[in-house]
């Protein structure tokens, strides 16, 4: 999957002209969203169909420092999926291609009443399809 792309911007700078720490997990999310829509599955469907996907931990790993308006791609891979927990691992590269940041994240699905969801036996399409992506990166 062609990773996503983005370019620093200014305002996500300090002081020192270096991206903000924090900004790097907005990119995460960035990358998980543009990943969802990718496999067809994007969070306005999720929603639409009553289920949300929050964030359960996160992982950061800074390896190079990046500043405006350096590009940055962000691939995005399931790194493990068993049905309720979906785990993701972030590989972020400046234009050299060089790593400046490694990263993992990890959710669950829930309905509108905040219950977890078993997408085998709910979405079985979706199910299967992260089952086969996390299966495919091992």
């Amino acid at each position: 999957m062609e990773p996503y792309k983005h370019t620093v911007c200014y305002y996500e700078t300090d002081k020192m002209g270096i991206t903000h720490h924090a900004n790097y997990v907005h990119w995460m999310e960035e990358a998980r969203i543009d990943f969802f829509n990718k496999i067809g599955w994007g969070y306005e469907k999720l929603e639409e169909q009553g289920v949300i996907s929050p964030v359960t931990a996160v992982e950061c790993k800074y390896k190079t420092a990046t500043t405006f308006p350096d590009e940055v791609e962000v691939s995005v891979k399931v790194s493990e999926f068993k049905g309720v927990v979906l785990k993701f691992s972030y590989l972020m590269k400046n234009a050299d291609g060089k790593t400046v940041f490694e990263g993992k994240s990890e959710h669950c699905f829930l309905n509108k009443e905040g219950k977890l969801v078993r997408l085998n036996k709910e979405f079985p399409e979706l199910f299967e399809l992260l089952t086969s992506l996390a299966e495919s990166e091992r």
